[in-house]
C-alpha cells in the first residue's frame, strides 16, 4: 500500500519534532548557575583574590574560600550565604586579615589592614550569616570553636569525608583530595599551644586539605581544585567519576600548580568544557584586560580547545548545565 507523501511528511516531521523537544535531565532542570569572584579590586584579577560566590538556579548560595578579599559579613556583595566552603586553614583561604574597603591599595599590593584573628574571616561570615560550613579533615573541630566564638552555633559546622556527599537546597557537595599542606598559624591558636609550637617553627595540623565537587540543580558539575599539585584523582575521580564540566583551578605557582602544570592538568587529566583560573598571586589584569606577561596569560595560552574565563571581581558569569557561559564572560 502506498502512503501518501503528505501523510509521510507529517509523520516524519512529527517524529523529529518529538525528538527535538525531548529535554535532557539538565535542560529539564533549567536555569543558570551564577558565579561571581569577590576580589579586592572591582573588575580585576588581583594578587589576594581567592573568594568565589555561587548561586544555584533554585536560590542556594555557596561561598568558597572567603580569604583576604571578602570584607567580612557586612560585605555588600554577599547577601545570604547558605554554605561556606574552605579548602585549607592557611591565612589566605581562612582569612587572617581583610581590606578596610574595596579597592584599597593596588591590585598588585592590596591593603589588608583589618585583622580577623583569632576567629577568622571564614568563621565571622558563617556565624553572622548562619551558614552551614562543610569541610573535611580535622577542620570541623577547629572551625566549630571559631564559629561559636564568633557568635554562631557548633551545629553549623559539618564534616564531610572523601567519597561522601551532602545536599543543601538541592546542591550536592562532595570533597576530593588536595596535594598540599594544612597547618594552622599560631596566630589562631590558644596562647599556650602557640608558644609551645613557635620555638620549633611548627603549625598545628588539621588533617588534609580538600577540593570540592559541586553539582548544581541545572546539572552543572564544578570542580574546585584548591591549592593542589598534580594528582591522578583529577582524572580518575574528578573527570571519570564526577564528570566535572567546569574546572576552577589554582595556578599561582610555588604554593600550588603553576600555569604550565595547571594547563597540563586541564588538557590531559580533567578535560572540562570550560575553566576558570584562580589563586594567581599576581595582578593578572589591568583595566579588566589580561596582562599578556602574567602567569594567567601563560595559562590561557597553554589551554587547548577549552574556553578560559577570567574571574573579574564583582562580575557575574552565568553557566548552563554543560558549562557554557551564557552571560557575563
Amino acid at each position: 500500500m502506498k502512503i501518501p507523501m503528505l501523510v509521510l511528511t507529517i509523520a516524519v516531521s512529527g517524529a523529529i519534532a518529538g525528538w527535538a523537544v525531548k529535554p535532557t535531565e539538565a535542560e529539564s532542570a533549567g536555569g543558570n548557575v551564577k558565579i561571581t569572584a569577590l576580589g579586592t579590586h572591582d573588575g580585576e584579577v588581583c594578587r589576594r583574590d581567592r573568594a568565589i560566590l555561587f548561586e544555584d538556579p533554585k536560590g542556594a548560595t555557596l561561598l568558597f574560600d572567603a580569604g583576604r578579599s571578602v570584607l567580612g559579613p557586612s560585605d555588600p556583595r554577599l547577601g545570604k550565604v547558605d554554605v561556606v566552603l574552605l579548602s585549607s586553614v592557611h591565612g589566605d583561604h581562612l582569612g587572617d586579615r581583610i581590606p578596610p574597603k574595596l579597592n584599597a591599595g593596588t591590585c598588585a599590593k592590596p591593603k589588608t589592614s583589618v585583622s580577623t584573628k583569632p576567629n577568622s574571616n571564614t568563621a565571622n561570615i558563617a556565624a553572622k550569616k548562619k551558614s552551614k560550613v562543610i569541610v573535611g579533615g580535622q577542620m570541623r573541630g577547629f572551625l566549630r570553636k571559631k564559629v561559636v566564638a564568633a557568635g554562631g552555633s557548633a551545629k553549623q559546622v559539618q564534616i564531610l569525608r572523601f567519597g561522601g556527599k551532602r545536599t543543601v537546597k538541592g546542591v550536592k557537595i562532595a570533597i576530593v583530595p588536595v596535594v598540599h599542606s594544612n597547618g594552622i598559624s599560631p596566630a589562631f591558636l590558644d596562647k599556650g599551644l602557640a608558644d609551645a609550637l613557635k620555638p620549633d617553627g611548627l603549625t598545628a595540623y588539621t588533617g588534609p586539605d580538600n577540593g570540592y565537587i559541586l553539582t548544581f540543580t541545572n546539572g552543572l558539575v564544578v570542580y574546585l581544585s584548591g591549592d593542589s599539585g598534580h594528582t591522578s584523582d583529577m582524572e580518575t575521580i574528578v573527570r571519570r567519576y564526577y564528570k566535572a564540566k567546569l574546572a576552577i583551578v589554582n595556578m599561582g605557582d610555588i604554593f600550588s600548580m603553576g600555569p604550565e602544570e595547571a594547563a597540563w592538568a586541564v588538557n590531559e587529566l580533567i578535560k572540562p568544557n570550560a575553566v576558570i583560573p584562580t589563586h594567581a598571586n599576581e595582578a593578572a589584569t589591568k583595566g579588566g584586560k589580561l596582562d599578556p606577561k602574567s602567569k594567567t596569560a601563560k595559562f590561557k595560552s597553554l589551554v587547548k580547545g577549552i574556553p578560559v574565563h577570567l574571574p573579574l571581581s564583582g562580575k557575574t558569569m552565568q553557566f548552563d548545565g554543560n558549562a557554557k557561559c551564557v552571560a557575563g564572560c
